[in-house]
């Protein structure tokens, strides 16, 4: 159990959301959240949406079938998530 479940519990979209923290600045796609994740394809794609409107996270499109996802770092939200998960790593790591 990570330091985000442990105190906030295990839910898709929190896995997700903390997936993408932990890999900052990469690109990939809902098959691969959803194979690092464990979750289904269809969770990550039900929980993806979420974070699309509130803008943490930003979608591309190659082609007409392909969304690519990145963390968006210029969020302030998540700025302060990353802030969070890493003082949270470091307390709960002791």
């Amino acid at each position: 159990m990570n330091e985000f479940e442990k105190i906030f519990g295990r839910n898709a979209q929190l896995v997700v959301l903390e997936y993408l923290i932990r890999n900052c600045g990469t690109t990939t796609y809902l098959s691969g959240i959803a194979e690092e994740t464990g979750l289904s394809h269809s969770s990550v794609a039900r929980v993806i949406e979420p974070l699309l409107k509130l803008d943490v996270v930003k979608e591309s499109r190659v082609g007409k079938q392909i969304r690519t996802f990145t963390l968006n770092e210029d969020s302030e939200i998540i700025r302060l998530l990353i802030r969070f998960y890493g003082d949270l790593e470091k307390i709960m790591g002791e």
